[in-house]
């Protein structure tokens, strides 16, 4: 296949320089339903709030869904009714991985690598312990330079994003590629590697409104992305602020020969010796249309996966719409393992990271890309997890306590939802003071910082503070990415019940969606509907986090898609918070959970009460370990033996009460099973806004502190304020102290240091001033 056509202009490439990727330049939803009316287009809700449409940047955008209707594009989107006619070539059929949908097909050899474990390759100790930070050249003479800062800076791994996102000739890619393989080599030099970032389903032709252009003279018209309606996903500037005025954003469809030409272009930066290549978010862009892919393309994979045709609309009630939702996962799992693949047919030791926008929140079921369905997959190939905050230019400066438990949950999945890989994350800041405590916070959770001011994406808050925290880093790297979890208390996230359970307006990022006095570019957009309490499944999973947070107590998030009997097999307490929608399959490993001694705390009116693509069940999926029928009527409270185990059910949403009201009642609800059978061995007295974690590396039991205590109820001035508190650590039997130290970013040195500890009994307390975070190490034998 031919990467350009006959006529396709000979242009020069452009300035090498990446394109900032936020702003803040609001339109009203008036403005949106006057589009509509001029367009005649409309689709139904999707869980997204055409409130929040904005003039956003590339990743603040993607993270904030701009609304039900795509109606901002009807501004500036290309007339053209229906889909695009030809007949499409024979498409992928897909892999059904991690887990094959009833009746799904699965390419040849697409069963065997599925069934490869996720460890298969090990990961290389640079991806490990990287420390991150974008490495953009505008010209070669400027390279040596931006290396030479990045160096200085302690950065270890350098993101090197230039000009990949636009349309570019065979010729000029070629060019590109061998000034990138210049800065490698210089970045090499210097002790540093490099992951190469490219857009992966979107396309810009600079100029492109009223020149030439992908989508107008090559085959962007054939291979886009449309929605339901057969509208292509293709628009021009002034939409979105990375697509600047009079240039073209054309997305196109994964199943279309867009895979092709997108696999050997990565296969060209492979050959360069870069050390990752960084694919940029790989989703149905809903940006401007909603519901994307219903190209020929999109139909004929669908058909051959599923046996199904595409639905005509977005509808939740109806079941082949249901079963779109979750197919676009599945697809989208399939396009970022040939992305990886296709790399490592040049460079079998390329890593790849995929920038992933969808947390634990309702994002991945409007644009189809589940970050947790890449957990288990084989080979070197993981996420760049963007988390975002909640002011573009402001930061977590104003976050309220319960906004802040809200970032802990999202970097705690993003942990989760990676399983053995290393997992990078977005470190957002505004000033040095906010970004250091959440790079605190990211750190403390297990992942990787790549460390940029918000609203950017190409520069530091501050050199100095992240030469400071990624010295920590180096300093302490073992100590901080070796260890493993000691929770025996996990928490179930559930995709299909995000998916299939109230499906409404509102994403809930955070809990505060309207902009403090004086704020502007807030997450929410002042709308209510945008907040988790608006939103009962993830309120609800929200709150249960905040209820042992606030109790100090040790947890993981346990992500659904490929869920095993191992993942379950160290935790003795599961909480499953508001779960409705779970497979057979799944059910089953939680029966067994429980039969074999754990205890599962249910909460919700419903639970197991739909099937996986959010189809009523005649009877609860775990109607025996609940002791409950679905004709019965629900009791307020129940706990059932079943086996050498315990379900304790609650049917109302304790976690959403506890996140709006931060009642003890609640958090009883939640927390007695958990004190009951899983006590931890790491405890803590001081104020509840201490973020405690804690691993066991060895005989070293290693504890993770962050101090978010200047955050209450409602948003104030960002305030540092040091916190007293005592650990106290339950030590094994027979085992004796033999150092307790203490390492900390918050300083000049950063290396671990003896602090003072008492022994009471088989108890050893330390008592501590953190001002940030602090890493505690109880060493014992």
């Amino acid at each position: 296949m031919p990467e350009q056509h006959e006529g396709t202009e000979q242009r020069t490439a452009p300035d090498h320089h990446t394109a900032d990727h936020h702003s803040a330049d609001h339109h009203s939803a008036a403005d949106h339903a006057a589009a509509d009316r001029a367009t005649g287009h409309h689709t139904a809700a999707a869980p997204t709030s055409a409130a929040t449409a904005t003039r956003l940047g590339r990743r603040r955008l993607l993270r904030a869904g701009l609304g039900a209707g795509g109606a901002l594009a009807a501004l500036r989107l290309l007339p053209g009714g229906r889909a695009w006619a030809a007949a499409p070539a024979p498409g992928p059929v897909l892999a059904a991985a991690p887990a094959p949908a009833p009746g799904a097909a699965v390419a040849p050899g697409e069963a065997a690598r599925a069934a490869q474990p996720a460890a298969a390759q090990a990961w290389p100790d640079w991806a490990r312990y990287a420390r991150i930070a974008d490495g953009t050249f505008n010209e070669p003479a400027d390279m040596q330079s931006a290396v030479d800062a990045l160096k200085a800076q302690e950065v270890s791994v350098v993101e090197l994003d230039t000009l990949l996102s636009n349309w570019l000739t065979d010729a000029e890619f070629a060019a590109h590629m061998a000034e990138v393989k210049t800065f490698i080599g210089l970045a090499h030099a210097a002790g540093m590697k490099v992951v190469m970032y490219y857009p992966s389903l979107e396309l810009i032709s600079p100029g492109g409104e009223k020149g030439r252009s992908f989508y107008k003279n090559d085959q962007g018209r054939n291979w886009v992305q449309r929605d339901l309606a057969g509208k292509p996903n293709v628009f021009y500037g002034s939409v979105v602020v990375w697509v600047d005025p009079g240039d073209e954003s054309v997305w196109l469809s994964p199943n279309s020969p867009w895979r092709d030409y997108y696999l050997k272009r990565i296969k060209g930066v492979a050959a360069t010796g870069v050390d990752g290549i960084w694919p940029d978010v790989p989703i149905y862009f809903d940006g401007v249309l909603s519901w994307c892919d219903a190209s020929t393309w999109g139909a004929a994979a669908f058909k051959a996966d599923t046996g199904l045709a595409l639905p005509r609309a977005a509808n939740f009630t109806d079941p082949v719409f249901r079963r779109y939702v979750e197919w676009r996962h599945r697809n989208l799992l399939r396009f970022q393992l040939d992305i990886a693949d296709a790399g490592r047919s040049v460079n079998p030791d390329l890593v790849t990271f995929v920038e992933t926008v969808s947390m634990d929140y309702r994002y991945a079921t409007s644009i189809g890309l589940d970050g947790g369905y890449l957990r288990q997959a084989p080979g070197a190939v993981a996420q760049v997890w963007e988390v975002d905050i909640l002011g573009n230019y402001d930061g977590m400066r104003h976050a309220t306590a319960s906004d802040w438990v809200c970032l802990i949950s999202m970097y705690k999945y993003a942990r989760a939802a990676s399983g053995t890989k290393p997992a990078w994350a977005f470190s957002y800041g505004w000033q040095p003071d906010d970004a250091s405590l959440v790079m605190s916070q990211l750190i403390a959770a297990g992942c990787n910082p790549y460390e940029v001011k918000t609203p950017y994406k190409n520069d530091t808050v501050d050199a100095a503070m992240r030469t400071r925290m990624y010295r920590f880093v180096r300093t302490n790297q073992q100590k901080l990415y070796d260890p493993a979890s000691i929770a025996r208390v996990g928490v179930y996230h559930s995709a299909p019940s995000r998916d299939y359970v109230a499906p409404g307006e509102g994403n809930g990022m955070y809990v505060n969606p309207t902009a403090p006095a004086g704020i502007t570019d807030w997450w929410g957009g002042d709308d209510p509907q945008m907040s988790c309490a608006q939103v009962p499944w993830l309120g609800e999973f929200r709150g249960t986090v905040k209820a042992l947070v606030y109790a100090h107590v040790p947890f993981d998030t346990v992500t659904s898609p490929g869920l095993t009997a191992d993942d379950l097999a160290r935790y003795k307490v599961l909480l499953l918070p508001d779960l409705q929608a779970v497979s057979d399959a799944e059910a089953a490993l939680l029966r067994a959970f429980v039969a074999a001694g754990g205890t599962v705390v249910i909460t919700g009116p419903a639970p197991t009460a739909l099937d996986e693509l959010g189809g009523q069940r005649s009877e609860f999926a775990l109607s025996d370990v609940l002791g409950l029928r679905r004709a019965d009527p629900l009791p307020a409270t129940r706990q059932n033996s079943y086996g050498n185990g315990t379900c304790w059910y609650v049917k109302a949403r304790a976690g959403l009460s506890y996140l709006t009201r931060t009642d003890q009642a609640s958090a009883d609800q939640l927390l007695t099973a958990v004190r009951q059978s899983a006590p931890p061995a790491v405890t803590l007295a001081g104020d509840r806004r201490i973020f405690l974690d804690a691993r066991q590396l060895g005989g070293d039991t290693v504890v993770h502190l962050v101090n978010f205590t200047a955050f209450g109820d409602t948003p104030a001035a960002f305030a540092t304020t040091p916190a007293n508190c005592t650990l106290s650590y339950a030590l094994p039997a027979g085992a004796d102290v033999t150092a307790v130290t203490v390492a900390s970013p918050d300083g000049i040195d950063p290396a671990p240091k003896p602090v003072p500890y008492t022994v009471t009994g088989g108890t050893v307390s330390v008592p501590l001033t953190v001002a940030q975070y602090a890493v505690v190490t109880v060493t014992a034998g």
